[in-house]
């Protein structure tokens, strides 16, 4: 090694703290990072947040509130996804810096967990009208949500409060289309929240794209082709390449309200056991974290991460990447057009 090189470094380093940093724009956010004494909390101590946000009681001077809904009477496999909230709650170490982003949400905007959607937790059709109150008070206080679910079927009621005023588009990554029928005389299943929000007008099909549809329920998805809905199944991806996935993405939502829904089963079950409908053969990681971060600037108006399963995820593992997949929504949000 140069001589004069390493005594550059001593000279300039040998002295200093983790927080004293040469680079302008992080030391701007390793400042913004630190509570008053100048440390930053431990992230396996204090009581366990969405995303370690703040906590909070009420929308008030919100721009985005993290909420939980843990509910999975819609489940048509495996129950569980009801723990997914306290699951990605217990998730430590996710944000708060975006390095591909160069962000961190909290120099952008005010967030806060503030707390779980109260629910029928012995009814399906009372909770889909208790989540549709709830998030339209939501709506009403000015606030985007972003939420831990819960199984599929809680997004239509979101989306019936979220698109009230006017249909949004959607950027969906599942397995499964989720645009079935009525199915053993239940229409709120999780596997068809999407074909109700078309019908009732919320979310315009022809502005929603799905990515990473695979396995054998793909004869009960007509609905997604016959409204108009760009569909991605885990070949396509294999076949173009997630570039040519997001080029066209961004080409169908256009510059509208979009809304960002995450069903970890997506991802393959190497990566995500933890959830109630596992198919083989789905997205890694790494294509979740490029697709998400290839819609920056979209205008994000909400989104949610679902079908998280504790009891079927040993490692964590499932939880750690469901808290990241909120946590680039989040910073979505921070990027999206100011209105």
């Amino acid at each position: 090694m140069d001589k004069n090189k390493l005594e550059d470094l001593r000279q300039r380093f040998a002295d200093k703290s983790t927080f004293e940093i040469e680079d302008a724009h992080l030391r701007d956010v390793s400042a913004a990072l630190q509570d008053p004494s100048g440390r930053r909390k431990a992230p396996f101590s204090g009581v366990s947040t969405l995303l370690d946000a703040p906590q909070q009681d009420s929308f008030e001077a919100l721009d985005v509130a993290l909420i939980g809904v843990p509910m999975d009477l819609g489940v048509s496999n495996r129950a569980g996804a009801r723990l997914g909230p306290r699951a990605i709650r217990d998730v430590e170490r996710i944000g708060p810096y975006n390095y591909m982003s160069r962000l961190a949400p909290q120099m952008h905007l005010k967030f806060a967990d503030v707390g779980d959607c109260p629910i029928h937790r012995y009814s399906l059709d009372e909770s889909m009208q208790d989540i549709e109150d709830y998030f339209n008070m939501v709506k009403d206080a000015g606030v985007k949500p972003l939420t831990a679910g819960g199984d599929h079927s809680i997004t239509y009621p979101i989306m019936k409060a979220i698109g009230r005023d006017e249909p949004v588009g959607m950027v969906h990554i599942d397995a499964h289309c989720d645009t079935g029928g009525e199915y053993d005389d239940c229409k709120f299943h999780h596997g068809g929240p999407f074909r109700m929000a078309v019908l009732d007008g919320v979310l315009d099909p022809e502005r929603s794209v799905q990515v990473g549809i695979r396995g054998s329920s793909e004869v009960i998805w007509e609905f997604s082709y016959v409204s108009g809905m760009t569909v991605f199944h885990i070949e396509d991806v294999m076949h173009d390449g997630m570039d040519a996935v997001i080029e066209k993405t961004l080409e169908v939502i256009g510059t509208g309200p979009v809304y960002v829904t995450v069903d970890v089963d997506g991802f393959d079950p190497a990566y995500a056991p933890g959830t109630g409908t596992p198919e083989v053969g789905g997205l890694t990681p790494r294509e979740g974290l490029k697709l998400l971060r290839g819609l920056s600037g979209v205008n994000i108006v909400g989104g949610d991460v679902v079908e998280v399963a504790p009891q079927y995820d040993p490692t964590t593992v499932t939880a750690q990447l469901g808290a990241q997949m909120m946590f680039e929504i989040l910073c979505l949000m921070a990027q999206a057009p100011k209105s």
